[in-house]
């Protein structure tokens, strides 16, 4: 009978390594496999199993989060040759425009900078302004190093994929005096107090501490949506879209095509102006 062990997970773990799989992609695979394992206990491993989880987490999770676990389980299948047990993944339809709880707005990241700036947290401050002028990854923040911020422009080398970000000049010439006055002489730019690279814990955590001083939602206060308003930004400007994939480095402008959803409010308008009714 066919059993998920202790010692298999083991060597799927090392199967993801040898593939290169980032650190953050090996976690979620072996949580999900695990959540699996754990949901199943003794249970038949087959394919009425399977379809029976993939109800369980239909119940209790949105689509999106059913898929990325499917996902993982049908990967962990692949790797066992148990090809039987594979599952279909959900239809979700893709979204026209973005909902308004979650879009941050220019008006909203203007606030969160100004009580950043109050709060004389100068390090959040120059960080958001960075992300949000250039359309980084939040995973890319390392690579704005003092070296970069002199050529003006910052080499990329993450998850095996190398690009370029080219660092505006005004962006430039504030980095390099933050870095004098925090006498960063080489290296990340933004570090914590050990000198060490921020990640997206800190991150993350830094910006939700501004939400309720900036009265913006703490749906919206994310590193990620600050990508998203660059590129929203950029779009609304020049209306090209393969130029803004390049920007942010995307291998698909399908997925660039995502970054430039807008709540629809636009459509809204000059759907009004149209001059079609009569009273």
């Amino acid at each position: 009978m066919r059993k998920i062990t202790t010692e298999i997970i083991q060597l799927f773990q090392s199967y993801l390594i040898n593939e290169e799989k980032a650190p953050a992609t090996i976690g979620k695979y072996l949580h999900d496999i695990r959540d699996f394992q754990a949901w199943l206990i003794e249970g038949e491993l087959c394919k009425t199993t399977v379809l029976a989880y993939k109800a369980y987490l239909c119940e209790r999770y949105a689509p999106a989060s059913v898929n990325a676990a499917l996902s993982s389980l049908n990967s962990f299948f692949n790797f066992m040759e148990w090809y039987d047990l594979r599952v279909k993944n959900l239809k979700i339809q893709k979204p026209i425009f973005t909902s308004t709880d979650k879009e941050l707005t220019k008006v909203e990241y203007d606030r969160l900078l100004q009580t950043a700036k109050q709060k004389k947290n100068q390090r959040l401050f120059f960080l958001m302004q960075t992300i949000c002028s250039t359309g980084i990854r939040v995973s890319e923040v390392r690579y704005i190093t003092v070296e970069s911020i002199h050529r003006g422009v910052a080499e990329i080398n993450c998850k095996s994929k190398r690009r370029q970000v080219f660092l505006p000049k005004q962006l430039c010439q504030i980095l390099k005096q933050y870095a004098k006055e925090q006498k960063i002489k080489s290296g990340s730019v933004f570090v914590t107090k050990n000198g060490n690279p921020l990640d997206r814990s800190n991150i993350w955590s830094d910006m939700k501490k501004l939400c309720k001083a900036a009265n913006v939602s703490e749906k919206k206060v994310f590193p990620h949506n600050l990508r998203h308003l660059f590129a929203r930004t950029y779009y609304s400007r020049q209306k090209d879209v393969v130029r803004l994939a390049d920007i942010l480095g995307h291998s698909s402008v399908n997925t660039t095509r995502i970054y430039t959803m807008e709540t629809g409010d636009v459509h809204r308008r000059q759907i009004q102006k149209l001059g079609l009714l009569k009273c």
